[in-house]
């Protein structure tokens, strides 16, 4: 691109940024490698002045700086062209952006906002940002607390180094949060002071590393934890952060959940994403060891997919997606309803957890009574259900035959 071209871009940026500017966004890194994947700037008030803060995000972590003006302008226009591709400027009434083509061009665009973006003076909207969103956002008392460090936190990205949420990282937060709320109301009841847990499929394990922390620095428990999965090099990995963690009563192996054996006595067995009957291999082991809690997040109930039939249900089988998720819902149906023939007390609820965006089913089971009617009960459900369906899931037929 030519000198004086690129002086024209700038002249035309500066005086863009010249107006009220709102936001300003730079994305699309011009190489590969370059260290910030996005930049962020938005107007506050600080101290009574009109400032910008500037959030520059890697792929892990954010880190902000507040500017004045004339420093915003600064670094907008070096790091566009040099570092980003493309730039979007926003003020009340206006957004303008200038994208750079394959040719080196520059290509500029300006659209008006639509009045929703209006309704609050800039201002005032900064004021409020300022003084009111971490406060408000941040005042629901989490099990993990911020401004506590959490290394599995630290590491994924979620928390700084002083154990602050990364803006960006938020909802990550939450849902862990979400999942640390899910255990610890499980173990609302437990009086002992030791727990024994089993993690199947346990994968990159970032979720083992916070039950860990939470059930060793946060409830205070002696603890086992046993992280098993089918990937050599990621039992060998996590074994080295949990050593790096200093998390001695950690552990990974490498093993199937079909037919793995343990002489410990369990008390918790974990499932995140165990795939199809590797989940029902899981809680049939769960049961056999007479843990008191279960948690299971089941995926791809490809089983009863195969198998599932029914005549008076056939308008619905002949849409795919809707048979694939007619399968799941049956396959954890009757699942929870085996789990209450077994004599745990059992519970269906909805989840997010950190890798998948939509929501999933969580099952969740704690070891309780039933009477001997309620259990023929929960049998003879789960076998009209199997009879219907023309299905026999992997769960019924390790438990019922």
């Amino acid at each position: 691109m030519e000198d004086n071209i690129k002086e024209d871009i700038k002249n035309d940026i500066k005086e863009k940024i010249s107006q009220d500017v709102e936001r300003i966004v730079l994305s699309v890194p011009s190489a590969k490698d370059n260290k910030y994947k996005k930049v962020d700037v938005k107007k506050i008030v600080l101290n009574g002045k009109s400032m910008y803060q500037i959030e520059k995000f890697t792929e892990k972590q954010a880190f902000q700086q507040n500017v004045n003006p004339d420093e915003m302008k600064d670094i907008i226009i070096e790091a566009f062209g040099l570092i980003f591709k493309q730039m979007n400027i926003f003020t009340r009434d206006m957004e303008y952006s200038f994208k750079f083509s394959k040719k080196g061009k520059v290509l500029h665009n300006k659209t008006k906002r639509p009045e929703s973006v209006k309704k609050i003076d800039i201002q005032e909207k900064a004021s409020i940002l300022n003084n009111c969103v971490n406060t408000h956002n941040r005042s629901k008392n989490y099990i993990l607390k911020e401004g506590v460090v959490v290394p599995a936190l630290y590491d994924m990205g979620i928390f700084t180094k002083e154990g602050k949420v990364v803006n960006s990282m938020y909802d990550k937060f939450k849902q862990i949060n979400r999942f640390v709320e899910l255990v610890d109301d499980v173990l609302k009841n437990h009086n002992e002071k030791t727990l024994n847990v089993i993690d199947f499929g346990c994968g990159k394990s970032y979720l083992t590393f916070i039950l860990y922390y939470y059930l060793k620095e946060i409830k205070g428990l002696e603890i086992n934890v046993v992280g098993l999965d089918l990937k050599e090099d990621v039992i060998k990995k996590c074994n080295e952060t949990a050593k790096r963690y200093g998390y001695d009563d950690l552990r990974f192996e490498l093993g199937d959940v079909n037919g793995y054996k343990t002489d410990m006595r369990v008390d918790m067995v974990v499932t995140l994403h165990a795939c199809d009957t590797a989940t029902d291999f899981a809680l049939y082991n769960a049961i056999k060891w007479n843990a008191k809690y279960i948690l299971s997040v089941p995926c791809c109930q490809h089983e009863v997919n195969k198998q599932i039939s029914c005549d008076v249900l056939s308008p619905m089988m002949k849409y795919g997606i809707i048979k694939e998720r007619t399968a799941a819902l049956a396959t954890d149906a009757i699942r929870g309803v085996m789990l209450e023939y077994s004599v745990y007390k059992t519970q269906l609820l909805e989840f997010v957890d950190m890798a998948h965006s939509p929501k999933n089913i969580l099952i969740r089971a704690i070891k309780g009574n039933l009477s001997k009617s309620k259990k023929e009960q929960a049998l003879t459900d789960a076998k009209n259900m199997c009879d219907a369906l023309q299905i026999e899931p992997t769960i019924y037929k390790l438990l019922a035959k």
